[in-house]
């Protein structure tokens, strides 16, 4: 089963809550209301026609230009995305889900935006999201124990965020 099969699946199970999709590329992908992932979660692990059983990784994109003389011709709005590998073992096929955020909740810097957590389907989904957590600032909503994973729990800030100020120095420790 290829993408041009999965993604009428979504579509007439979920409607809106699919909120885009490429099919052309390495990686064919749709896009789904973040209020509604963990149902279509669920439907993706469950669902006998896709079965996908296994969460391969979940991966942070930050969307911004910081450059105001380029922003313009950028070619999208500042945003984060959260991208979902996931495979099937019982069918081999492949699939990318991706979540479209505001960079911060409510347009309030500091505030993250929330994502259910997938922990509860893929197991797997616990370090994933705690490191897109502590890389990207993406809160996952109900996660068993989201904390930073690679990072000192007092370090500010999001490193992969693209406006992320690298600081001078932590604890004396000189850093550049």
């Amino acid at each position: 089963m290829t993408a041009t099969d999965i993604i009428p699946i979504l579509e007439e199970r979920f409607g809106p809550a699919i909120t885009g999709k490429k099919l052309d590329g390495g990686d064919p992908w749709v896009s789904v209301e973040p209020s509604r992932w963990f149902e279509v979660a669920q439907f993706l692990r469950d669902e006998p026609r896709l079965r996908f059983e296994m969460l391969n990784c979940i991966t942070g994109v930050d969307y911004l230009e910081p450059d105001a003389k380029k922003a313009p011709k950028a070619g999208f709005e500042p945003h984060l995305e959260v991208v979902y590998h996931f495979s099937s073992f019982t069918h081999k096929h492949r699939f990318v889900v991706k979540l479209m955020l505001p960079r911060w909740k409510d347009g309030q810097a500091g505030n993250l935006p929330d994502v259910p957590s997938v922990e509860e389907i893929w197991k797997t989904a616990d370090w994933h999201e705690r490191e897109t957590y502590d890389l990207c600032g993406v809160n996952f909503t109900n996660h068993p124990d989201l904390r930073r994973i690679l990072l000192a729990e007092d370090w500010e800030g999001y490193p992969l965020r693209k406006d992320y100020e690298f600081p001078l120095e932590y604890h004396g420790i000189r850093c550049r």
